[in-house]
Order: C-alpha cells, then structure tokens, then sequence
C-alpha cells in the first residue's frame, strides 16, 4: 500500500497528459489530491511499514512529511481549476502534469530509505517542477526556470559526491558499503570521521541548495518571483521540506556516530548566515512575491539552526515545518489573488487590496503576522520553542543571534 502513494498521482500524471480539454483537465489535481491524502491518513496511523527490502518505509519522520506535502498539495490544488480558468490563453497539459509528477516524486523522497534512491526522487522533483515555472513562458520565467535547473543541478551533483563519500567512510572504516539508510545508522559508530565530515559538507550544501539556504539561495528570488502562486507555494512549503528532510536523514547519522558538535557548528552557522542574508534583502524588497522568496530563505535557516542547538530546538524545527509551509502556501496564493486583480506584484502600485480583494487582502495581512512570529500564532510558538531550546542549553550568544 505504501506504493500507492507514488503510483497514484503518476498515474494521475499519465491521465492529465492524455486528457485533451483545458477545462477538465485541472480537476484531475483535487481530484488525485483528495485520494492521496485519503489514502495517507489511512496509512500513517498503521505505524512503521517496510517494503521492497526496507528501500521505501514509513517512520516517524516520513510520517511527519508525507502528512505535510498531502496537505500542501491538496490546498494548491483546490485553487488550480479556477485560476486556470481565467487563463485559458496557456495549454495546462504541462503543468497539471508536471504538478502530479512532482506529488510523486516528493512523496517518494519522503518514503526512501535508500541514499541513491532518495537522490533520485530529489533531483527528479527539480525537473517535474521546472516546466511549471516557466508557465507564462516570458524572458523572466525563462531565466528563472534556467536558473533553476542550472542551481539545482550543481547542488545536487554536489550531494551524489557527498553520498559516494559517505558510502567509502564505511569502507574506511572496514565494514561493508551499503545505500540502506538503516544500516547506515546501524554502523555509524564505526564511520571514519574525516570522510564524514566531508561527506556531511557536501551533503548540506547540496540539499541545502534545494532548501534555498544561504548563500545557495540565488535561485529562489526569481523562480518564487516568476512561478505561478500555487507553484511558489508547494516549492516553498513541499519542496524545501523534502531538501529538510534530506539533511535531518543525514544528521542522524552523524548523531549515531558521535560527531555532533562538528555537524551543529555548521548547522547553526548556515541557519544564521541565512537569517541575516534574508533580513538584508527583504528591507528594500518590493516585489510581494520575491519578498516571500527571502521570507523562506530566512525560514530555513531556522529550522537547520534549530537542529543544530539541539534537544527542545529540534522539536522547535520539526514544528516549524508545518507551520512555514502552511503559511507560505496561504500567502502565495494571496499574493496570486493580488497579481491577478492588480497586473503588479510590487508594493509600489498595490494600493486598496482590502477594499478590492477582501478575502486575499485580509489573508495575507493575517499570515503576514502570522510568518513574522507574532504572538498568537502557530510560527511564534516554534520559533520560541527554537529560542528556548537556545537558552536552555546554556548557548546564549546563539540565542541571541538568533532573536
């Protein structure tokens, strides 16, 4: 059963690519949407499940991010039909397709137990959600989807080089070579340390390109920026979470084999270096939609600080995943709204959202507060729990780095 949510929206893919009609053919996203998620909440509860020789599983983290994608897709499919609607000028074969396939892919990140295959499903994710970038097909989505493929290609090159390091740490080591993710664990005790530390290096950098972490965040600005809403909001609440998920795979391993002090020195200090490089940019940013794009930047770096301080901050982190990219899919797709209504996603020539769009001016006002960690909502305890997490560990120069 746990293949069923790979195959199901592939199998939505492979429909929508068939289905001649633009009008019918965005319908097939809720649709798939509302049997994935059906189907997830069906599974989760059953516990942790195994299949083909412990390659894809259910533990407690797939548990955690399989339930989160489900949810993200659902709610940017439910917007799909009617913004299609009003843009029947551009064919949606491709991206109501594109969008399913990477449904499939993202849950198939979330269930591998395999490094190669994880990687796999990562960097197909990239070129699912590519052609949906360049929807509006204009010399600005052109360079966003180039910039894209080009950024994320050279992060995840630099990831398949950090696993081939961490599969020849064991063989330093004197035990045998293995992609399982459980007996890499098993056997991170007996990993050399020098090529885990490499590998650890590479590893973040590469998914820490997909995540957008600073400075390998070039890339979100101008695809954030060009992307269609619901494209902006499942890239920043779905596809950054796998590329989290990616890097927490890996922690552990460094948790088992005793090396974290050097893996949290660089997860802190990414997770910082983020933070401020997006406090710089969003001061003078305009562009609603860019200006989102370093909100998640700035995001990300919360969660890989918060796993790097540790204890209660880790929890924080975990937290902090579900309530990112809730918001993020609400404002993109405000911030949608407001670029359809306006012809203008700057702050320059916005005026009387409000009075003009009620509904999505009053959503974005309240997760604007909402993802500035103002009291009274879901990211304010996160980021607290983060905070805390400092402060009890005794880390307070870091504490107060971070507030």
């Amino acid at each position: 059963m746990i293949l069923l949510l790979i195959i199901l929206p592939l199998l939505g893919a492979g429909i929508a690519f068939a289905v001649p009609s633009n009008r019918q053919r965005p319908w097939l996203l809720p649709l798939t949407a509302i049997a994935h998620l059906a189907l997830t909440a069906w599974l989760l509860p059953q516990g942790d499940q195994w299949m083909l020789g412990r390659w894809l599983a259910i533990d407690p983290l797939s548990r955690l991010f399989i339930g989160l994608i489900s949810v993200l897709f659902l709610l940017c499919s439910l917007y799909a039909p009617a913004y299609l609607r009003v843009r029947p000028e551009r064919d949606n074969r491709v991206l109501c397709g594109c969008l399913l396939l990477a449904l499939a892919m993202m849950s198939l990140v979330t269930l591998s137990h395999h490094l190669g295959l994880m990687w796999i499903a990562m960097e197909a994710t990239t070129l699912a959600t590519a052609p949906c970038v360049y929807f509006n097909r204009n010399p600005r989505s052109l360079e966003a989807t180039w910039k894209y493929l080009v950024i994320g290609s050279v992060g995840i090159a630099l990831a398949l080089l950090g696993s081939f390091f961490l599969a020849y740490s064991m063989i330093q080591a004197g035990s045998e070579s293995t992609l399982l993710f459980d007996e890499l664990v098993e056997h991170s005790h007996k990993l050399s340390l020098p090529w885990l530390h490499a590998a650890f290096v590479l590893l973040l950098i590469g998914y820490g390109t997909k995540m957008g972490l600073a400075p390998m965040h070039t890339w979100k600005p101008d695809v954030y920026g060009e992307a269609p809403g619901m494209v902006g909001g499942l890239l920043a609440g779905g596809l950054t979470s796998c590329a989290f998920l990616c890097v927490l795979r890996f922690y552990h391993m460094a948790h088992i084999a005793h090396d974290d002090e050097y893996a949290n020195r660089l997860l802190i200090f990414m997770g910082l270096l983020s933070m401020a490089t997006a406090a710089v940019f969003m001061s003078r940013q305009r562009d609603i939609k860019r200006l989102l794009a370093y909100s998640s930047v700035e995001h990300m770096g919360m969660l890989v600080f918060g796993m790097g301080i540790g204890g209660v901050a880790a929890t924080g982190s975990l937290l902090h995943v579900i309530h990112n990219g809730l918001c993020k899919v609400g404002l993109f797709l405000a911030a949608a709204n407001i670029h359809r209504a306006y012809g203008s996603k700057t702050t320059d020539q916005v005026r009387g959202v409000l009075h003009q769009l009620p509904w999505s001016g009053w959503m974005m006002v309240i997760l604007f507060f909402a993802i500035t960690g103002s009291p009274g909502f879901g990211p304010f305890v996160s980021e607290y729990q983060i905070l805390s997490g400092a402060f009890a560990t005794g880390q307070t120069g870091y504490g107060l780095a971070f507030l």
